[in-house]
């Protein structure tokens, strides 16, 4: 346990803190985050690609009591009765191939049934964000081609402008309270060439998007994590354990004693002894000095014997 010590020191308890704190996130929200909205959008793609080859069904087939199940979404239906035009309400910060527009959503009153919220299709705004004027919905007995989609959750609250009641979300529940409609849950968006129909509402690509790969992604940075605070451990646990030994040999080192050449005043025998390696490196010294040459001519110069 000596070992693992510096485990408690604040900065690795700091580093493990982050490390297990970000795998349980990438595990408990991100990865389901990005999982739950790839499961969500292969459901959408599949409810769309199976009304598309369906056949339209009377509205009252699939009516209950609460309005619409989320496994009719898409549905393509056939509703009789007439629009409520007085009661229209306006959808704001929409976005139509990429350019801002207005949705129109006026209440139906179906035929011996209840209202419900009709998504007449788009309009482009004018004069920056001011809605333009658009026809309005015909009065009489109609009958709708239509998809079932199901309710928006709300944002922010309903405002008055320009002359329209403008929501940030198709809620019938907010919606009908604000036009004093009761609309079932859910509403219905126009077909091509429908009556009150405008601007169509294409149906979305049906394709999976990046939300598995990236829920993939999420699972292996949370794997990662623990991983690369293991590495760290290890590595300084390494480091701790060479630094241990490298000062264990230093301790342990010590250094020749050097002999003592003196001898004692009752000494009456020299003891042969060795050279040490003063006398050994004094000796190197004097050996490699250069002796003077042995020129005659530098004899006579000087006045030296030969």
């Amino acid at each position: 346990m000596e070992k693992l010590g510096f485990l408690l020191r604040p900065k690795w308890l700091v580093l493990a803190a982050v490390a297990l704190a970000f795998a349980f996130l990438c595990f408990s929200v991100l990865a389901p985050w990005q999982l739950g909205k790839n499961t969500s959008t292969s459901e959408r793609n599949d409810l769309i690609t199976q009304s598309v080859d369906a056949d339209p069904v009377p509205i009252s087939d699939i009516l209950n009591a609460n309005g619409f199940t989320a496994d009719d979404e898409w549905r393509r239906v056939i509703a009789t009765g007439s629009y409520e035009a007085d009661s229209e309400a306006l959808v704001r910060l929409r976005s139509i191939r990429e350019q801002p527009a207005y949705e129109v959503i006026t209440p139906f009153v179906i035929d011996g049934g209840p209202t419900v919220l009709v998504n007449r299709g788009y309009v482009l705004p004018v004069e920056g964000t001011r809605p333009p004027d658009f026809a309005p919905a015909p009065t009489g007995q109609v009958t709708l081609n239509a998809r079932v989609r199901q309710a928006e959750g709300t944002s922010r609250e309903p405002i008055e402008e320009d002359g329209h009641l403008q929501v940030y979300n198709i809620n019938p529940e907010q919606i009908g309270a604000a036009v004093g409609v009761d609309a079932i849950d859910g509403y219905l968006q126009l077909d091509d060439d429908q009556p009150g129909g405008l601007g169509l509402i294409e149906l979305p690509q049906t394709d999976a998007g990046p939300y598995l790969s990236y829920g993939l992604q999420w699972l292996a940075f949370g794997i990662m994590a623990p991983l690369g605070l293991a590495y760290f451990v290890r590595a300084e646990i390494r480091e701790r354990r060479m630094s241990r030994a490298e000062l264990a040999a230093a301790v342990s080192w010590e250094p020749e004693p050097m002999p003592d050449d003196r001898s004692g005043p009752d000494d009456e025998e020299e003891e042969f002894t060795l050279p040490t390696r003063r006398e050994k490196r004094a000796r190197a010294r004097a050996a490699s000095r250069p002796t003077a040459p042995a020129d005659p001519r530098l004899a006579d110069r000087y006045g030296k014997d030969r």
